[in-house]
């Protein structure tokens, strides 16, 4: 079902109180992370936060601020993210490692929590803010290291379309089921592993590839509910041949097709298995799934659970 944003607003609180609720709640969306206010007592912000699988997505707006993460909240932090920051309005400076980057709108930056930061905001500002889990790039065998507080975007090419996606995932994730939500993250974690291995000078043909592929389960997963996610129609709202389509699907065990088909499936089983989702008949949730034929919905949603899906629901809700 489609997620409920998270959101903190200063506004809802007297001027006097505003500085410390947005410290707190930076703090806790973002490990112990600290905010100075450059001494303003004017302050003002607010935060939305999304998520799509194991990615976390924060549109944020404030006047000056800056935020710095200590060696010692770095240690003890519960999760190990790579986090993404993408000016919408303003600049940000990100400084990790011995470098300092300054991106404006148009580019992105990206460095690790499980290090000492700092990121300036001189100015108001409108962020993207993208927190991935650490394992998800770093077991692809780059040197991430190396590729922190650099400057990515704004030229074209692989990391501008990084950036367009998230973007776009951020502004449809609010109506998007949980199973679309988690392949669109899918696909953003393929694109920012190719738009560092750019940055370190290993792109290739196969990389090129591989963007499509992010960009074709993209368009799945923000189109699954539509019965007319077809091959063609991928084809032609990318702009690619249906060669280079079943290409970039090469390594992909059943296709394009194949891929439609399980990410509806997969949507099928978690809709099942919620109890919020009890009142809605099995043939609502086929169709807002992009199945037509109740016949075939039937059919492979049988072979996929291992028994009838009204079976499956009465077993998983008791």
């Amino acid at each position: 079902m489609p997620q409920s944003p998270q959101t903190m607003d200063t506004s809802v609180v007297p001027p006097a109180e505003r500085v410390a609720h947005w410290r707190g709640f930076i703090g806790r969306l973002f490990q112990g992370l600290k905010s100075d206010e450059y001494g303003d007592t004017d302050f003002d912000g607010r935060a939305r936060t999304l998520q799509a699988g194991d990615l976390v997505l924060t549109r944020l707006e404030a006047t000056r601020h800056r935020v710095t993460r200590s060696p010692a909240a770095a240690r003890r932090g519960d999760t190990p993210f790579l986090k993404i920051v993408a000016p919408w309005t303003g600049c940000a400076g990100v400084e990790q490692m011995g470098r300092e980057t300054w991106v404006t709108p148009g580019q992105w930056c990206i460095y690790d929590t499980t290090d000492s930061y700092a990121v300036a905001n001189p100015e108001r500002v409108e962020h993207l803010i993208v927190m991935v889990p650490k394992p998800l790039l770093a077991e692809r065998g780059l040197d991430l290291d190396a590729l922190m507080a650099r400057r990515l975007g704004g030229s074209g090419g692989i990391s501008t379309l990084a950036l367009q996606t998230m973007r776009n995932a951020f502004a449809e994730l609010p109506s998007m089921p949980d199973a679309a939500a988690r392949g669109v993250g899918d696909a953003i974690v393929q694109l920012l592993h190719l738009s560092l291995l750019d940055l370190a000078g290993q792109a290739t043909a196969q990389t090129q590839r591989e963007a499509l592929r992010a960009r074709i389960k993209q368009h799945v997963g923000l189109h699954l509910a539509d019965p007319r996610l077809t091959v063609d129609g991928i084809a032609a709202a990318l702009h690619c041949s249906r060669r280079q389509l079943y290409n970039a699907f090469a390594e992909e065990p059943d296709g394009v097709a194949g891929y439609i088909l399980a990410q509806r499936l997969a949507a099928c089983r978690r809709l099942l298995q919620d109890r919020s989702q009890l009142h809605r008949s099995l043939t609502d949730i086929a169709l807002s799934l992009g199945f037509q034929n109740m016949a075939h919905f039937s059919r492979v949603a049988r072979a996929d659970l291992g028994m009838p899906p009204s079976d499956f629901r009465r077993l998983a809700c008791g």
